[in-house]
This record gives C-alpha cells, sequence and structure tokens, in this order.
C-alpha cells in the first residue's frame, strides 16, 4: 500500500534524514532522500521525499494500512503544521537560528524501547564509541529485515547476563541498567505505550525510579521519544554552548538566564532545543 502526502507548510526533509543519519541504527539514504523504517507490525516502510523544502511532497511505500499511514504522519510531523512554531519564535532572540533552519521538525524516534536503550548505552561515552556499542547490541541481539536493523525486543534483553554485555565492553553498571530495565518492560511493570497518556512530570518520576535513567535520559526520551513539543534540557552542554554563541558570551549562561527565556519560549521549548542543537552542529 503506498500512498502520497503533501504538506501546507514549510518542511526541511533533508536536515530531518541528517539527523536522522546520526544514528547508525537507521536506514537513511541521504542521495536518494529517503528512510526505511521498521514497523512494529514487522515490515519495513519506506518514506522518501519527491518534493521540496518549499513544496513538500512524500511518497510513502509498503504500508500495512491507515493505522502505519498514521504513525508515520505522527513520527514524522506531517500531521501538524510548522508555521505557527516558525511565527511564534519570530518575536524572540531564537528568530535568527529559527530562519536560518527554517520547516526543520522534531522527528521521533521509530521504537521507543530502542530510544531508552540508545539512551543509556550513550551515557559518559563520546559519540563514536557510543555508536559502535548501540550497532554492537543491535547486530547480535536484534534482527536485520529487508537490510534493516531492528533493537532487540526488551523480552530477548531479559534473559542476558551481564557477562555478556561486559564482552561487547559495556561496563557492568551500564550491563545492569539494560538488562534491568528490559525485565521491567517485558514482565508488564513498565508499559511505554501507556506513558503517552501521562503528563511530562509523571513520566519523569516513573522512569527515574529505574536504575539508569536519570532527568537527562528521561528528558531525552519524552523530547525524541514521545515528541513532547515544550521541554528544554537545561543541563545540556551542547545547549549552553550554543546559547553562548548566539548570544555572544564570552562563558557559558547559568541555568538562571536560561531559563528566564523560558517563558518566551513556551510552549515549543522542544523547538528551540532543537534548533540550537542544529546552529552548532
Amino acid at each position: 500500500m503506498d500512498t502520497l502526502i503533501k504538506l501546507p507548510f514549510i518542511y526541511d526533509f533533508d536536515s530531518a534524514l541528517i539527523r536522522l543519519s546520526n544514528d547508525p541504527v537507521n536506514a537513511v539514504n541521504i542521495q536518494g532522500r529517503f528512510v526505511r523504517i521498521p514497523m512494529a507490525e514487522g515490515n519495513i516502510v519506506t518514506v522518501r521525499g519527491i518534493g521540496t523544502k518549499e513544496e513538500p511532497l512524500f511518497q510513502l511505500e509498503g504500508m500495512l494500512n491507515d493505522l502505519q499511514i498514521n504513525t508515520v504522519k505522527t513520527i514524522f510531523h506531517f500531521d501538524q503544521s510548522l508555521d505557527d512554531v516558525q511565527k511564534h519564535f519570530q518575536q524572540t532572540d531564537l528568530a535568527p537560528i529559527f530562519n536560518k533552519y527554517e520547516g526543520m521538525p522534531l522527528v521521533r524516534s521509530f521504537s521507543l524501547y530502542g530510544r531508552l536503550m540508545k539512551g543509556i548505552i550513550h551515557q559518559q561515552l563520546n559519540k563514536a564509541f557510543a555508536n559502535t556499542l548501540t550497532m554492537r547490541f543491535v547486530e547480535i541481539y536484534g534482527q536485520q529485515v529487508e537490510g534493516v536493523w531492528t533493537y532487540p525486543s526488551p523480552e530477548v534483553v531479559a534473559q542476558l547476563q551481564v557477562a555478556e554485555l561486559r564482552n561487547m565492553q559495556f561496563s557492568e553498571r551500564k550491563a545492569e541498567y539494560v538488562i534491568g530495565l528490559s525485565k521491567a518492560i517485558a514482565e508488564g511493570g513498565l508499559n511505554l505505550e501507556e506513558l503517552r497518556q501521562l503528563d511530562e512530570e509523571e513520566i519523569v518520576r516513573i522512569l527515574t525510579n529505574y536504575r539508569g535513567i536519570g532527568p537527562w535520559t528521561a528528558q531525552n526520551f519524552l523530547l525524541f521519544g514521545l515528541g513532547k513539543p515544550n521541554l528544554f534540557p537545561v543541563a545540556d552542554v551542547g545547549l549552553q554552548n550554543a546559547l553562548k554563541k548566539l548570544w555572544g558570551m564570552d562563558r557559558k549562561p547559568t541555568k538562571l538566564e536560561i531559563t528566564e527565556r523560558f517563558s518566551d519560549w513556551s510552549p515549543y521549548m522542544s523547538y528551540a532545543a532543537l534548533y540550537l542543537w542544529k546552529s552548532i552542529e
């Protein structure tokens, strides 16, 4: 089942593909302008850009039903105009970067479980080694369907021993975190889909009860897993450096200096974070 989707607003699909390509698990073809996505039902769908930034047009290939089409629309922010976000920031100090990167969407992760696993694996590691470790984890315990890698299921990871992950260069604690969280999900103690219905504070409270999930990992999950629109990880060093550059400061801004702008950026603080990260890539 294939379908065409035309968007009535500016949408920078190429910038979305570049961001997605930073994760080696994602099957992205930048030159061909498409990404292949493993769906929960087991099939692989392709999202292909065939329009322009100003006149976005997409071909969705391999869908099983309308429900999958709606899922893809939600993942890629096809279902909500970016115009309101763009207009909002014209009245703020972030206008220069929103004009430079206009139409950049907040694309959600393809797997909620995968987002949490990635968040834990990447903690306190440089990006290159974190990506290497993530791919080892996926290639050994996950599956490859039509050339696209999928994260292993929580049930598979829950049965692992710490020593198995230690042999892959996981630290002992990180191995315990990954296995422990997977057990909670596999046994039904933590239902990631049900989190979609809760408010942000409640989600953070629930997630941070599990070993290995601190505020940064929880906020990362809210932002890129659930696509919450009004989050800003104040402690993120990259965001601090981006604001230092934008504001022309000789030091990183303080937490107070950043939070004082929240009333101006709300209710789209997640986009503020996204565009600030883009500004220093």
